[in-house]
């Protein structure tokens, strides 16, 4: 049933046109204001060049309406006065220009933001990335007859000032083959969402170079040092060395070359950039170089057996006088390359590695070092640090490490990002910071998985209630996701919450998102969403281990091991991982985490299916309807693997013969459904690996690196897998039929004959094959799809009725 409605009623118009909110918490101090403040304002381009750049957004988004819209920086405040704001207004009596709405805002961010909230709160606009299903514009009135803002306009202020953007892995897990046109797209869509703070980490190997040659370094030393390209993150984190790599001085050229365009569009537009700094991480060379400097060779970070080229990557002691140097070189390097465009700096120190001592004193010498590099490259360096170590080592950062930490530098020279305050806050167990500006953050997603999953009233809430906390130093929110591309419910509700003061009624929000997200209302499609409210997008129990599917993430373990204690009810097990740490009950065999009725999830599957007709053109509705009808039969095939255990068990092989083909024969439906949306597919993401390559070298290095990072991940033995095999698992099609296929069917052959032979499971008989084969399938060099086939309605409908119905 299909209900047509105006742009957006005025009963939904009140619910999200809300007051203007109060200006940043006063706890925070005038200090930290102007500290944090001063990053901006005093390298923002012009006026008339941030114009311009709200203006070519609009034109690469919707460029039919181009001259409909009339953009203005309010530099001297007389809008938004001390505040971050913008406002909607009309342009009466449209003149020759044919303007018809004008925005005025502090910079370009809030100009593309007003865009952006009269685009969807006006005109039922939906915007979220390509890859889930892209923006839906077809609801947008033609130039002309825009609908009027009611009065002298609406006025939307910041309640808190930044909204920060990336985790320092999502570099890795998703942005690690993009190209300009990649990026400047993605900047866009940071603009219409409101981010003024964005990490800006590509490119930044050519600076280390330069650095590290300064110092005596050579080309040669350096192949030992960075990663390979889909592995940069975790290299420059000082976990690993040289596993990728190396990096040829192509690809070096190439991304500095890449971070000048990324960095000059996020100036234009009035973002401030966050630029990398020195942690100490330093190659193996620099004990040869500088035998006197205090450098110590950290432990191992999840290789199978601390194989040493690729783990225990060497620091540099903070106390150390050297350290002072190259922090300084480095800082130095970036602002003659790039110019003086922020004074914002990312360091995270002991980045799932713990320290060597507890001692309060120690903690704060080293704070104060790593400051001083900062400081002494850039006068008015204010450092940004992950909060990340507080929950992921929380046995370790008790009080006293903590404040030895945070109040190493001058209050408001440092901000902390609550990375997990979504489901695991730190503000409130830590007097919000001791005193320290901080950031709220959603961090939501591991690995890049794709799940369906997420928490709307932490999100909905959870700022709301920090910023309004008693003696809050909360100065921002911010989207800390390891990878991107997934569950754009979410991330449209969390990018809102920057300009939102007040709790948002996420079932009155979510009746405008399903309108806006398909640009028509649909009854099914409302009470679809109602139920998805209820369930996956629910996820209350505090864990974090999702996106764990059997498919995906195969047990690496004999029958035999889990036979006492097998139980269908037994929650995810913990794996030895800083990501796991939720995991509060274990069992012998793992689980997926599910924490919503597969019952009532189904039954919004069918009500979308039932809406197909009408909403079937729509590309946003496809990738939804992909997306749960993956999801609906990812948790069946749970549920049968486990069926198939029980009937092993039980030594029934006409049992386990029955489920065996039963997920086999899921696992390739499940891809064919997949290769029905361009959004779930293999082929782009290997294709544009090999696209950056210039050299047939490259070309199959860079493959490797995509995908390797997907499946094991990190190293093997011929009969162990990776620690960190299939933590980045995608549902993607191809991915299932030639990785996840064979690996599962390896197993239950290997249980078969198990039963037929009466003896024990060989497990590492079956870790030799699979690994074998793993290996080659890595250095494979087949070709994947890159466009769709098949129709995702009918293909949807029909796995429905199959296993479903």
């Amino acid at each position: 049933m299909r209900v047509r409605l105006p742009p957006l009623p005025s009963l939904l118009l009140l619910l999200v046109l809300l007051p203007s909110p109060p200006a940043v918490a006063a706890a925070t101090g005038p200090a930290t204001w102007e500290a944090l403040r001063g990053a901006a304002s005093r390298r923002a381009a012009s006026p008339l060049t941030q114009e311009g750049a709200a203006a070519g957004v609009l034109r690469r988004l919707l460029p039919s309406h181009a001259p409909s819209f009339r953009f203005q920086i309010d530099h001297k405040g007389g809008v938004c006065g001390e505040s971050s704001c913008f406002k909607i207004s009309n342009v009466d009596g449209s003149g020759k220009d044919g303007a018809e709405i004008l925005i005025q805002g502090t910079t370009a961010v809030e100009l593309a933001s007003g865009l952006h909230w009269y685009l969807k709160y006006w005109c039922g606009v939906h915007i979220s990335w390509d890859k889930t299903g892209g923006a839906q514009l077809a609801s947008v009135p033609p130039p002309g007859s825009l609908p009027r803002v009611k009065g002298t306009g609406v006025k939307i202020e910041r309640p808190v000032p930044w909204n920060y953007y990336q985790n320092v892995v999502t570099s890795s897990y998703s942005f690690v083959w993009w190209d300009w046109r990649r990026w400047e797209k993605e900047i866009d869509w940071m603009a219409l969402q409101g981010i003024n703070l964005p990490l800006a980490f590509t490119g930044q190997e050519a600076i280390w170079q330069k650095v590290f040659k300064s110092f005596n370094v050579t080309d040669s030393d350096l192949d030992e040092f960075f990663g390979g390209p889909a592995f940069l993150a975790w290299a420059r984190m000082g976990n690993l060395h040289a596993w990728g790599g190396p990096l040829s001085q192509n690809w070096l050229d190439q991304q500095l070359a890449l971070q000048k365009k990324i960095l000059s569009r996020m100036i234009e537009l009035g973002m401030v950039p966050v630029l990398p700094s020195f942690s100490g991480n330093v190659p193996v060379v620099f004990r040869k170089l500088f035998p006197s400097a205090s450098i110590t060779r950290l432990g191992d970070w999840n290789t199978v057996d601390a194989d040493p080229r690729w783990c225990c990557t060497y620091i540099l002691d903070p106390s150390d006088a050297l350290f002072i140097d190259v922090g300084q070189a480095f800082i130095k390097q970036q602002i003659k390359e790039y110019g003086d465009i922020t004074s914002i700096y990312n360091c995270d120190t002991f980045n799932e590695n713990t320290p060597p001592t507890n001692e309060p004193a120690y903690i704060s010498s080293l704070g104060s070092a790593i400051y001083e590099a900062m400081s002494r490259g850039n006068k008015d360096a204010v450092w940004l640090m992950q909060g990340w170590l507080f929950y992921s080592d929380a046995a370790f950062w008790k009080e006293p490490q903590m404040k030895a930490l945070l109040h190493s530098v001058p209050i408001g020279k440092m901000v902390v990002l609550d990375l997990f305050a979504d489901v695991k806050p730190i503000w409130q167990m830590s007097s919000q910071f001791y005193g320290v500006p901080y950031i709220w953050c959603m961090l939501h997603n591991f690995g890049g998985n794709i799940e369906m999953y997420g928490v709307l009233d932490s999100i909905s809430s959870g700022p709301i209630d920090a910023r309004t906390s008693h003696n809050s130093t909360m100065v921002g929110v911010g989207m800390c996701m390891e990878g991107i591309e997934h569950n754009p419910v979410v991330f449209d509700l969390m990018s809102e919450m920057a300009f939102r003061s007040q709790k948002v009624k996420v079932e009155d929000w979510l009746k405008t998102y399903s309108y806006r997200r398909y640009g028509q209302s649909n009854v099914e499609i409302q009470k679809a969403w109602g139920i998805l409210y209820h369930t996956i997008y629910n996820c209350t129990d505090g864990i974090a281990d999702h996106n764990k599917d059997y498919i995906v993430e195969f047990p690496d373990m004999s029958p035999s091991s889990f036979s006492s204690q097998f139980s269908k009810q037994s929650i995810s097990s913990a794996r030895k991982h800083p990501r796991f740490f939720l995991s509060e009950v274990s069992a012998s065999l793992p689980q997926p985490h599910l924490w919503y009725s597969t019952k009532e999830a189904v039954k919004a599957l069918e009500l979308f299916i039932n809406a197909g007709n009408d909403l079937s053109r729509s590309l946003t509705f496809r990738y939804d309807l992909v997306d749960q009808t993956r999801q609906a039969l990812s948790k069946l095939a749970n549920k049968v693997y486990l069926d198939a255990m029980n009937s092993y068990q039980m030594k029934d092989s006409s049992g386990l013969n029955f489920h065996t083909k039963k997920f086999l024969e899921l696992v390739v439906d499940i891809d064919t459904l997949l290769a029905s949306d361009d959004n779930f597919l293999l082929g782009p993401w290997l294709e544009s690996a090999k696209s950056l390559g210039i050299t047939e070298d490259e070309r199959t290095q860079y493959e490797w690196n995509a995908r390797t990072q997907v499946t094991m991940w990190y190293d093997v033995t011929k009969s162990e897998q990776s620690k960190l095999h299939d933590y980045a698992n995608k549902f993607w099609s191809g991915l299932l039929k030639s990785y996840y296929l064979p690996r599962a069917s390896k197993y239950f052959a290997c249980l078969s004959r198990s039963l037929q032979e009466n003896r024990s499971f060989q497990l590492e008989e079956w870790r030799r094959d699979w690994i074998s084969y793993s290996n080659e399938w890595q250095s494979a060099k087949d070709l994947y799809p890159v466009k769709a086939t098949g129709d995702a309605l009918a293909i949807s409908r029909s796995l429905f009725a199959k296993y479903l119905g």
